[in-house]
């Protein structure tokens, strides 16, 4: 599946300012990546779970970021762990098994979407900063065929960062999505050959 930014979100390819094109509360959520953060480890370090982080702490390290914060054009396997049960149909820690994800480059901005699974995080990744990109962009839901256009419905909407964390190694970090936890962290890696 080829994706265009400009489908997406509504807006020029040519579109650097995340800042012109989040929502209110996405805004908002970016703002509050730390306090998730620690809301979320808080929880895990009382729960089966806290073996997970501790066994990984260059993905759980919430100051960890270098610089070239893009992953390169390329297929990657993407792993999501989900943090601190939001509700209580979650664990605090829920690690989903690695999935094919692309990360595509289209003008200025890069596009990233996970390609099979039952949730797949579908975005645009702007530049922030050497270390950060800023991850905009929608939920797409089961059999769906196309994502909503980012703003379409905040329930789908998804907001966060992009950090390189070793060498071919990133992570997307999701604070406060809509439903099941209160941080997701999303670890990207290459794809073997």
């Amino acid at each position: 599946m080829r994706i265009e930014p400009r489908s997406l979100i509504g807006v020029s390819s040519d579109t650097t300012d995340w800042r012109r094109v989040a929502t209110p509360a996405d805004r908002d959520r970016l703002r509050g990546w730390r306090q998730a953060w620690m809301d979320a480890l808080a929880k895990v370090s009382a729960s089966p779970g806290a073996a997970t982080v501790a066994a990984d702490p260059l993905l759980f390290d919430p100051d960890r970021a270098l610089a070239t914060a893009t992953p390169p054009p390329g297929t990657y396997l993407c792993r999501v762990i989900k943090l601190g049960a939001n509700g209580t149909a979650m664990r605090n820690v829920t690690t989903y098994p690695e999935v094919a994800c692309r990360v595509t480059r289209e003008g200025a901005v890069s596009t990233m979407y996970k390609v099979s699974g039952p949730q797949r995080p579908i975005g645009i990744l702007f530049p922030e900063s050497a270390s950060r990109a800023v991850f905009l962009g929608t939920m797409v839901i089961g059999d769906e065929t196309r994502p909503l256009n980012y703003g379409q419905d905040a329930n789908r909407d998804l907001a966060g960062y992009v950090e390189r964390i070793g060498d071919k190694r990133w992570r997307l970090v999701l604070p406060r999505p809509r439903f099941e936890s209160l941080l997701d962290v999303v670890e990207i890696v290459p794809a073997p050959r």
